[in-house]
Protein backbone atom coordinates (compact mmCIF):
# COMPACT_ATOMS: atom_id res chain seq x y z
CA UNK A 1 0.00 0.00 0.00
CA UNK A 2 1.66 3.66 -1.35
CA UNK A 3 0.63 7.08 -0.63
CA UNK A 4 0.67 9.74 -2.47
CA UNK A 5 2.55 13.39 -1.65
CA UNK A 6 3.91 15.98 -3.84
CA UNK A 7 7.03 14.27 -4.33
CA UNK A 8 5.33 10.97 -5.27
CA UNK A 9 4.41 7.94 -3.91
CA UNK A 10 6.27 6.68 -0.44
CA UNK A 11 5.26 3.33 1.05
CA UNK A 12 2.65 3.96 3.67
CA UNK A 13 3.26 3.93 7.55
CA UNK A 14 0.40 1.43 8.36
CA UNK A 15 0.97 -2.06 8.62
CA UNK A 16 -1.14 -4.78 6.65
CA UNK A 17 -3.45 -6.62 8.93
CA UNK A 18 -1.63 -10.15 9.55
CA UNK A 19 -3.44 -13.36 8.61
CA UNK A 20 -5.57 -15.66 10.61
CA UNK A 21 -2.33 -18.08 9.92
CA UNK A 22 -0.14 -15.40 10.88
CA UNK A 23 -1.58 -14.39 13.70
CA UNK A 24 -2.19 -18.30 15.13
CA UNK A 25 2.00 -18.34 14.52
CA UNK A 26 2.77 -15.59 16.64
CA UNK A 27 4.70 -16.19 19.74
CA UNK A 28 2.38 -13.44 21.66
CA UNK A 29 -0.98 -15.14 20.67
CA UNK A 30 0.31 -18.59 21.40
CA UNK A 31 1.31 -16.73 25.40
CA UNK A 32 -2.47 -15.01 24.93
CA UNK A 33 -4.05 -18.48 24.48
CA UNK A 34 -2.60 -20.69 27.02
CA UNK A 35 -3.91 -18.07 29.27
CA UNK A 36 -7.52 -17.31 28.22
CA UNK A 37 -9.88 -20.15 29.56
CA UNK A 38 -11.87 -20.44 26.17
CA UNK A 39 -9.17 -20.73 23.64
CA UNK A 40 -6.69 -22.75 26.21
CA UNK A 41 -8.23 -25.72 25.71
CA UNK A 42 -7.96 -25.78 21.93
CA UNK A 43 -4.55 -24.44 21.89
CA UNK A 44 -3.52 -27.64 24.02
CA UNK A 45 -5.32 -29.99 21.93
CA UNK A 46 -3.17 -28.54 18.92
CA UNK A 47 -0.31 -28.97 20.92
CA UNK A 48 -0.75 -32.54 22.17
CA UNK A 49 -1.70 -33.50 18.04
CA UNK A 50 1.47 -31.65 16.58
CA UNK A 51 4.01 -33.55 19.43
CA UNK A 52 1.83 -36.37 18.32
CA UNK A 53 3.44 -36.01 14.96
CA UNK A 54 7.07 -34.84 16.33
CA UNK A 55 7.51 -38.61 18.12
CA UNK A 56 5.73 -39.70 15.23
CA UNK A 57 9.22 -41.91 14.27
CA UNK A 58 10.05 -42.88 17.90
CA UNK A 59 6.37 -44.59 18.23
CA UNK A 60 7.23 -46.24 15.15
CA UNK A 61 10.54 -47.66 16.53
CA UNK A 62 9.54 -48.41 19.43
CA UNK A 63 6.60 -50.52 18.09
CA UNK A 64 8.98 -52.30 15.53
CA UNK A 65 11.61 -53.34 18.65
CA UNK A 66 7.73 -54.66 20.33
CA UNK A 67 7.47 -56.76 17.36
CA UNK A 68 11.22 -57.91 16.65
CA UNK A 69 11.19 -58.75 19.98
CA UNK A 70 8.53 -60.96 19.87
CA UNK A 71 6.98 -59.61 22.85
CA UNK A 72 3.46 -59.19 21.82
CA UNK A 73 3.59 -63.41 21.33
CA UNK A 74 5.66 -63.72 24.46
CA UNK A 75 2.84 -61.69 26.48
CA UNK A 76 -0.29 -63.87 24.71
CA UNK A 77 -0.09 -66.69 26.68
CA UNK A 78 0.63 -65.36 30.29
CA UNK A 79 1.58 -61.93 32.03
CA UNK A 80 5.82 -61.92 33.04
CA UNK A 81 7.57 -60.22 35.10
CA UNK A 82 10.06 -57.34 33.95
CA UNK A 83 12.79 -60.02 34.51
CA UNK A 84 11.20 -62.43 32.66
CA UNK A 85 10.90 -60.35 29.64
CA UNK A 86 14.46 -59.58 29.78
CA UNK A 87 15.69 -63.16 30.40
CA UNK A 88 13.71 -64.30 27.08
CA UNK A 89 14.73 -60.69 25.00
CA UNK A 90 18.05 -60.48 25.81
CA UNK A 91 17.58 -56.83 27.12
CA UNK A 92 18.81 -55.29 29.89
CA UNK A 93 15.92 -54.55 32.13
CA UNK A 94 16.41 -51.23 32.94
CA UNK A 95 16.29 -50.10 29.21
CA UNK A 96 13.41 -52.72 28.52
CA UNK A 97 11.58 -50.93 31.82
CA UNK A 98 11.78 -48.02 29.32
CA UNK A 99 10.22 -49.91 26.25
CA UNK A 100 7.57 -51.61 27.76
CA UNK A 101 6.32 -48.01 29.73
CA UNK A 102 6.11 -46.87 25.38
CA UNK A 103 4.05 -50.04 25.11
CA UNK A 104 1.98 -49.53 28.10
CA UNK A 105 1.78 -45.44 27.10
CA UNK A 106 0.77 -46.89 23.28
CA UNK A 107 -2.31 -48.77 24.46
CA UNK A 108 0.09 -52.38 23.21
CA UNK A 109 0.86 -53.67 26.79
CA UNK A 110 -0.36 -53.30 30.45
CA UNK A 111 0.64 -53.49 33.89
CA UNK A 112 -1.55 -55.66 36.57
CA UNK A 113 -1.81 -55.22 40.03
CA UNK A 114 1.23 -58.10 41.05
CA UNK A 115 3.39 -55.40 38.68
CA UNK A 116 3.77 -58.49 35.77
CA UNK A 117 2.72 -57.13 32.27
CA UNK A 118 0.17 -58.32 29.95
CA UNK A 119 -1.72 -57.90 26.57
CA UNK A 120 -4.18 -54.96 26.46
CA UNK A 121 -6.91 -55.23 23.72
CA UNK A 122 -4.60 -52.96 20.77
CA UNK A 123 -1.82 -55.39 21.48
CA UNK A 124 -3.92 -58.45 21.36
CA UNK A 125 -5.13 -57.03 17.63
CA UNK A 126 -1.68 -56.68 17.05
CA UNK A 127 -0.81 -60.50 17.33
CA UNK A 128 -4.65 -61.27 15.46
CA UNK A 129 -5.09 -58.98 12.65
CA UNK A 130 -3.66 -60.61 9.59
CA UNK A 131 -0.08 -59.66 8.48
CA UNK A 132 0.38 -56.34 10.31
CA UNK A 133 3.06 -57.55 12.45
CA UNK A 134 4.96 -58.68 8.68
CA UNK A 135 4.04 -54.72 7.66
CA UNK A 136 5.72 -53.40 10.85
CA UNK A 137 8.75 -55.98 10.22
CA UNK A 138 8.99 -54.22 6.60
CA UNK A 139 9.17 -51.26 7.65
CA UNK A 140 12.71 -50.84 8.34
CA UNK A 141 13.15 -50.73 4.46
CA UNK A 142 11.25 -47.71 3.78
CA UNK A 143 12.55 -46.02 6.99
CA UNK A 144 16.21 -46.48 5.75
CA UNK A 145 14.69 -44.60 2.54
CA UNK A 146 13.48 -41.93 4.97
CA UNK A 147 16.40 -41.25 6.52
CA UNK A 148 16.94 -38.17 4.40
CA UNK A 149 13.34 -37.02 3.59
CA UNK A 150 14.57 -33.79 1.95
CA UNK A 151 16.66 -35.88 -0.59
CA UNK A 152 14.19 -38.39 -0.68
CA UNK A 153 10.99 -36.10 -1.72
CA UNK A 154 14.01 -34.38 -4.13
CA UNK A 155 14.28 -37.64 -6.10
CA UNK A 156 17.00 -40.29 -5.41
CA UNK A 157 18.02 -42.37 -8.29
CA UNK A 158 16.80 -45.08 -6.41
CA UNK A 159 15.34 -46.53 -3.27
CA UNK A 160 15.60 -49.76 -1.04
CA UNK A 161 11.65 -49.90 -1.45
CA UNK A 162 12.02 -50.23 -5.17
CA UNK A 163 14.49 -52.59 -4.79
CA UNK A 164 12.41 -55.07 -2.40
CA UNK A 165 9.61 -55.38 -5.11
CA UNK A 166 11.79 -56.44 -8.34
CA UNK A 167 8.65 -57.56 -10.38
CA UNK A 168 6.57 -54.24 -10.29
CA UNK A 169 9.73 -53.09 -12.65
CA UNK A 170 9.62 -54.07 -16.50
CA UNK A 171 8.56 -57.03 -17.68
CA UNK A 172 11.58 -58.54 -18.78
CA UNK A 173 13.11 -59.03 -15.43
CA UNK A 174 12.83 -63.50 -14.54
CA UNK A 175 12.20 -62.83 -10.50
CA UNK A 176 13.86 -66.05 -9.06
CA UNK A 177 11.53 -68.54 -7.35
CA UNK A 178 12.50 -68.19 -3.52
CA UNK A 179 12.48 -64.09 -3.83
CA UNK A 180 9.39 -64.14 -5.41
CA UNK A 181 7.81 -66.02 -2.47
CA UNK A 182 8.95 -63.67 -0.19
CA UNK A 183 6.92 -61.49 -1.84
CA UNK A 184 4.03 -63.28 -2.25
CA UNK A 185 4.27 -64.32 1.38
CA UNK A 186 4.10 -60.38 2.49
CA UNK A 187 1.38 -59.85 -0.08
CA UNK A 188 -0.80 -62.82 0.94
CA UNK A 189 -0.90 -61.96 4.83
CA UNK A 190 -1.30 -58.39 3.83
CA UNK A 191 -4.60 -59.21 1.52
CA UNK A 192 -6.78 -60.62 4.03
CA UNK A 193 -8.40 -57.41 5.28
CA UNK A 194 -8.60 -56.35 1.70
CA UNK A 195 -10.79 -59.51 0.88
CA UNK A 196 -12.74 -59.18 3.53
CA UNK A 197 -13.64 -54.94 3.37
CA UNK A 198 -13.59 -55.85 -1.18
CA UNK A 199 -16.42 -58.75 -0.93
CA UNK A 200 -18.48 -56.27 1.94
CA UNK A 201 -18.67 -53.45 -0.78
CA UNK A 202 -19.49 -55.43 -4.03
CA UNK A 203 -22.11 -58.31 -4.81
CA UNK A 204 -20.95 -61.34 -6.82
CA UNK A 205 -24.50 -62.16 -7.76
CA UNK A 206 -24.46 -62.61 -11.22
CA UNK A 207 -21.04 -63.70 -12.31
CA UNK A 208 -20.21 -66.70 -13.15
CA UNK A 209 -16.21 -66.53 -13.51
CA UNK A 210 -13.73 -64.31 -12.02
CA UNK A 211 -10.45 -63.78 -13.03
CA UNK A 212 -8.32 -62.13 -10.48
CA UNK A 213 -5.01 -60.51 -12.11
CA UNK A 214 -1.83 -59.65 -10.05
CA UNK A 215 -3.86 -62.19 -7.92
CA UNK A 216 -0.51 -63.76 -6.13
CA UNK A 217 -1.14 -66.89 -3.59
CA UNK A 218 -4.93 -66.59 -3.93
CA UNK A 219 -6.41 -64.51 -1.13
CA UNK A 220 -8.89 -63.09 -2.26
CA UNK A 221 -10.45 -65.19 -4.81
CA UNK A 222 -10.62 -67.94 -1.70
CA UNK A 223 -12.74 -65.53 -0.09
CA UNK A 224 -14.79 -64.48 -2.89
CA UNK A 225 -15.23 -68.34 -3.39
CA UNK A 226 -16.05 -68.73 0.02
CA UNK A 227 -18.66 -65.96 -0.71
CA UNK A 228 -20.49 -67.35 -4.03
CA UNK A 229 -19.55 -71.16 -3.82
CA UNK A 230 -20.66 -71.85 -7.22
CA UNK A 231 -18.13 -69.42 -8.84
CA UNK A 232 -15.75 -70.22 -11.46
CA UNK A 233 -11.91 -68.64 -10.21
CA UNK A 234 -9.51 -67.69 -12.57
CA UNK A 235 -6.00 -66.39 -11.30
CA UNK A 236 -3.39 -64.78 -13.49
CA UNK A 237 0.19 -63.66 -12.35
CA UNK A 238 3.60 -64.07 -13.12
CA UNK A 239 5.07 -67.71 -14.07
CA UNK A 240 7.02 -67.97 -11.09
CA UNK A 241 4.62 -66.71 -8.69
CA UNK A 242 1.68 -69.32 -9.83
CA UNK A 243 4.37 -72.26 -10.74
CA UNK A 244 2.06 -74.27 -8.29
CA UNK A 245 -1.42 -74.21 -7.50
CA UNK A 246 -1.35 -72.50 -3.92
CA UNK A 247 -2.68 -74.72 -1.42
CA UNK A 248 -6.17 -72.31 -0.26
CA UNK A 249 -7.28 -72.79 -3.95
CA UNK A 250 -6.21 -76.69 -4.51
CA UNK A 251 -10.00 -77.53 -3.06
CA UNK A 252 -11.32 -75.31 -5.89
CA UNK A 253 -8.78 -76.85 -8.26
CA UNK A 254 -10.23 -81.02 -7.25
CA UNK A 255 -13.82 -79.20 -8.04
CA UNK A 256 -12.77 -78.11 -10.93
CA UNK A 257 -13.48 -74.68 -10.40
CA UNK A 258 -10.29 -73.56 -10.81
CA UNK A 259 -8.07 -72.28 -13.86
CA UNK A 260 -4.31 -71.03 -13.41
CA UNK A 261 -2.71 -68.67 -16.01
CA UNK A 262 1.29 -67.37 -15.85
CA UNK A 263 2.03 -64.12 -17.88
CA UNK A 264 2.60 -60.60 -17.21
CA UNK A 265 -0.12 -58.63 -17.98
CA UNK A 266 3.05 -56.02 -19.16
CA UNK A 267 3.64 -57.95 -21.74
CA UNK A 268 0.25 -60.02 -22.55
CA UNK A 269 -2.78 -60.00 -23.35
CA UNK A 270 -5.14 -61.33 -20.60
CA UNK A 271 -7.20 -63.80 -21.13
CA UNK A 272 -10.72 -64.40 -21.85
CA UNK A 273 -13.31 -66.07 -20.49
CA UNK A 274 -14.53 -64.36 -17.21
CA UNK A 275 -17.26 -62.17 -16.76
CA UNK A 276 -15.41 -60.12 -14.09
CA UNK A 277 -12.42 -59.32 -13.58
CA UNK A 278 -10.24 -58.01 -9.92
CA UNK A 279 -7.48 -55.51 -9.77
CA UNK A 280 -6.50 -55.68 -5.99
CA UNK A 281 -4.21 -53.90 -5.00
CA UNK A 282 -2.22 -53.48 -8.54
CA UNK A 283 -2.65 -50.25 -9.93
CA UNK A 284 -1.09 -48.29 -7.23
CA UNK A 285 1.93 -50.84 -8.16
CA UNK A 286 2.87 -48.89 -11.80
CA UNK A 287 2.72 -45.44 -13.35
CA UNK A 288 -0.67 -44.24 -15.89
CA UNK A 289 0.64 -45.11 -18.59
CA UNK A 290 0.98 -49.28 -17.15
CA UNK A 291 -2.29 -48.63 -15.85
CA UNK A 292 -3.80 -47.21 -19.32
CA UNK A 293 -2.72 -50.23 -20.53
CA UNK A 294 -3.76 -53.00 -18.08
CA UNK A 295 -7.30 -50.65 -18.35
CA UNK A 296 -7.26 -51.69 -21.83
CA UNK A 297 -6.26 -54.90 -21.92
CA UNK A 298 -8.87 -55.87 -18.97
CA UNK A 299 -11.52 -54.00 -21.15
CA UNK A 300 -10.44 -56.25 -23.99
CA UNK A 301 -10.80 -59.77 -22.38
CA UNK A 302 -13.98 -58.51 -20.62
CA UNK A 303 -17.24 -59.61 -22.78
CA UNK A 304 -19.88 -57.21 -23.31
CA UNK A 305 -21.98 -56.50 -19.51
CA UNK A 306 -18.43 -57.79 -18.03
CA UNK A 307 -17.63 -56.26 -14.38
CA UNK A 308 -14.04 -54.33 -13.47
CA UNK A 309 -13.19 -54.79 -9.56
CA UNK A 310 -10.67 -52.06 -8.65
CA UNK A 311 -9.65 -52.28 -5.21
CA UNK A 312 -6.72 -50.46 -3.26
CA UNK A 313 -5.81 -47.62 -0.89
CA UNK A 314 -7.26 -44.32 -2.45
CA UNK A 315 -6.16 -40.94 -2.34
CA UNK A 316 -8.78 -38.39 -0.60
CA UNK A 317 -8.43 -36.29 -3.63
CA UNK A 318 -9.37 -32.79 -3.07
CA UNK A 319 -10.11 -33.93 0.66
CA UNK A 320 -6.67 -35.10 1.75
CA UNK A 321 -7.35 -39.06 3.80
CA UNK A 322 -4.78 -39.22 6.85
CA UNK A 323 -3.32 -42.07 6.46
CA UNK A 324 -3.80 -42.73 2.23
CA UNK A 325 -2.61 -39.48 1.46
CA UNK A 326 0.25 -39.74 4.04
CA UNK A 327 1.60 -43.28 4.34
CA UNK A 328 0.31 -45.03 1.07
CA UNK A 329 1.13 -41.88 -0.97
CA UNK A 330 4.62 -41.95 0.46
CA UNK A 331 5.28 -45.61 0.27
CA UNK A 332 4.24 -45.55 -4.03
CA UNK A 333 6.29 -42.95 -3.60
CA UNK A 334 9.51 -44.88 -2.63
CA UNK A 335 8.67 -47.60 -4.59
CA UNK A 336 9.23 -45.17 -7.82
CA UNK A 337 7.34 -46.97 -9.99
CA UNK A 338 3.28 -46.22 -9.27
CA UNK A 339 1.25 -43.24 -7.16
CA UNK A 340 -1.79 -43.79 -4.50
CA UNK A 341 -4.79 -42.25 -6.99
CA UNK A 342 -7.82 -40.97 -5.72
CA UNK A 343 -11.08 -42.15 -6.56
CA UNK A 344 -12.03 -39.66 -9.38
CA UNK A 345 -8.37 -40.16 -11.21
CA UNK A 346 -9.16 -43.93 -11.43
CA UNK A 347 -12.54 -43.22 -12.59
CA UNK A 348 -11.24 -40.88 -14.86
CA UNK A 349 -8.59 -44.16 -16.22
CA UNK A 350 -11.63 -46.50 -16.55
CA UNK A 351 -13.39 -44.40 -18.27
CA UNK A 352 -10.76 -43.61 -20.63
CA UNK A 353 -10.20 -46.96 -21.64
CA UNK A 354 -14.20 -47.22 -22.38
CA UNK A 355 -16.30 -48.61 -18.50
CA UNK A 356 -19.24 -46.94 -17.81
CA UNK A 357 -21.57 -47.01 -14.83
CA UNK A 358 -18.83 -46.59 -12.51
CA UNK A 359 -19.55 -46.78 -9.02
CA UNK A 360 -17.30 -45.43 -6.36
CA UNK A 361 -17.44 -47.21 -2.40
CA UNK A 362 -17.25 -45.47 0.24
CA UNK A 363 -14.03 -46.95 2.43
CA UNK A 364 -14.72 -49.21 5.21
CA UNK A 365 -11.45 -48.18 6.01
CA UNK A 366 -9.45 -45.83 4.46
CA UNK A 367 -6.25 -47.52 5.98
CA UNK A 368 -7.09 -50.53 3.96
CA UNK A 369 -8.82 -50.17 0.95
CA UNK A 370 -11.71 -48.51 -1.40
CA UNK A 371 -13.57 -50.13 -4.02
CA UNK A 372 -14.26 -49.02 -7.47
CA UNK A 373 -16.24 -51.00 -10.20
CA UNK A 374 -17.18 -50.48 -13.37
CA UNK A 375 -18.78 -52.32 -16.32
CA UNK A 376 -17.54 -53.05 -20.12
CA UNK A 377 -20.95 -51.46 -21.93
CA UNK A 378 -23.32 -53.99 -24.14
Amino acid sequence: MVEVSSNGPRPSRRRPFPSFTQLVASPGFQRWAARMPLVRRLAARDGAEMFDLVQGFVQSQALMALVRLEIPQLLLDTPLTMSQLAQRTHIPEPRLHILIQAGIAMGLLKRRRDRTVTLARKGAALVGVPGLQAMIRHHDVLYRDLADPVAFFRGPETTELAAFWPYVFGAGREVPGPEAQVYTDLMAQSQQLVAADTLDAISLKGVRQLMDVGGGSGVFLEAASQAAPQLQLALFDLPNVVAEVPDRLKVAESQGRLSVHAGSFKSEALPTGSDAISLVRVLYDHSDDTVRDLLAKTYAALPAGGRLIVSEPMSGGEHPDPTTDVYFAVYTLAMQTGKTRSAAHIKALCEEAGFTGIRITPPRRSYVTQVLTSVKPA
